[in-house]
This record gives structure tokens, sequence and C-alpha cells, in this order.
């Protein structure tokens, strides 16, 4: 079963961060990407430019739509990243999910992904 795991975490707590920091961060993604390659459940993933390079599309009554600069929705948490995961139920998804590394603050969310 396919699950996508979003990462949100509060983009300023990034700013404050040393580039050793940093650097670690990744490591630790990349480390964990690689595990989740090993063990074949891994389908994508990628981190995400920072909410100001966002563009949102609003549809309207109508249908009508507007082009907005940033996130659309108003939280303490941006969406960073995400993992595509392929594995044999939610409990699975989310012992993988664990061991995303945040920032304080961060929240990591599984979700089943739709079928057709």
């Amino acid at each position: 079963m396919q699950y996508m795991v979003l990462i949100y975490e509060p983009e300023e707590k990034y700013a404050g961060l040393s580039e050793a920091a940093l650097t670690e961060v990744v490591a630790k993604h990349m480390a964990l990407s690689e595990e989740m390659r090993q063990a074949g459940v891994l389908l994508g993933g990628d981190g995400l430019e920072g909410v100001a390079t966002a563009t949102t599309i609003v549809t309207g009554a109508g249908g009508d739509q507007t082009l907005h600069d940033g996130p659309f929705a108003e939280t303490h948490e941006q969406l960073g990243g995400y993992y595509l995961l392929d594995v044999v139920d939610l409990d699975a998804a989310i012992a993988w999910a664990r061991r995303i590394p945040v920032v304080e603050g961060g929240k990591v969310e599984v979700r089943p992904v739709m079928t057709y």
C-alpha cells in the first residue's frame, strides 16, 4: 500500500541553524532515504524550496481562479518535503515516518494514497 509522508516544520527554525547543523539534517535525510531504498519501500521524495517561492491558485465561485504568492494555508508549520512509500500497512509507514528528522515543533503526517 502506498503512503505519502508529509513533513511540516516551522521554516524559521532552519534560519537559525548553523551550516554544520543544516548539513547534519540533510545527511540524516540522505541516510534514511538510502535505507528506505535498500528496503525497497521508497518510491520517491524530495525537499521543497521555502514558502517564499510558492504560488497558490485559488478557485472561487463559478470556477474563477486567482494567483497568490506564497502558501495559502495559514499555519505555523510549512510543508517542507515528502516521502512516497510503498509498505505493507499503516504501521509500517508510521515506523518509517517516526525516523524522519524534524526540528522542534515539526510534524510528520502519514496519509494513504488513493488508488483507482
